[in-house]
């Protein structure tokens, strides 16, 4: 455990080691419903004149890392570059004596690490690629006027996921509402309107849809 922690947390590894961790606090808050799983990402579908384009997904869509939520491509980076980074710390650069040499050998390896995980996040991720294409090309207009059960949190005007039943495994939907309405994990809502810049659907509640 010892050299467990002292390779942890040694130069370049403690970077990813904190990235990590910052990671696995996300996925926590996601998992425990104070985060939505969208609430971070990044929509891989904007035009090229988007500053998407020239930011970390635009990154990531050239190294073919694409139609995943880029939280998760993220996640998967970051851990198999500490996977990579851990291991050269361990086996080789401990073991020489390199000095002032250390830093920037360091940024080499952490770059190198990185490099070598993005084959290894495409692979993993290649099979669940149509299973997000089809939740992105189910948010079409024929949904109009189904109802959804919310799974998030709270839905808000810039955030909100609930699921339909599709007769399968069912679908996982971006829905928007004004925050006053105050809607909440459970409640039964019906896909109002399609909005096309956002991919998402704006919502009411299943009785004021239904007059009552």
């Amino acid at each position: 455990m010892d050299l467990f922690l002292r390779t942890s947390f040694s130069f370049p590894v403690v970077v990813f080691s904190f990235l990590l961790c910052v990671a696995v606090l996300y996925w926590i808050t996601v998992a425990c419903g104070v985060l939505d799983a969208e609430s971070l990402d990044i929509d891989p579908d904007v035009g090229a004149d988007n500053s998407y384009a020239e930011g970390i997904g635009g990154l990531l869509l050239k190294l073919g890392l694409k139609d995943v939520p880029i939280t998760l491509l993220l996640t998967l980076l970051v851990f198999f570059a500490w996977l990579f980074c851990y291991f050269a710390e361990l086996l080789v650069l401990r073991l020489m004596p390199l000095g002032l040499l250390r830093y920037p050998l360091g940024v080499v390896a952490g770059f190198a690490a990185l490099m070598l995980a993005v084959p290894c996040v495409r692979l993993l991720t290649r099979p669940l690629r149509p299973l997000f294409r089809k939740v992105r090309g189910a948010t079409s207009k024929s949904l109009l006027g189904q109802v959804v059960v919310v799974r998030s949190g709270k839905v808000s005007a810039t955030q909100g996921e609930a699921t339909m039943e599709d007769g399968g495994a069912g679908l996982i939907l971006r829905i928007r509402a004004d925050e006053s309405h105050g809607y909440k994990r459970g409640d039964r809502l019906v896909l109002l309107e399609y909005l096309d810049v956002e991919h998402a659907y704006r919502v009411i509640s299943e009785d004021e849809f239904n007059g009552v």
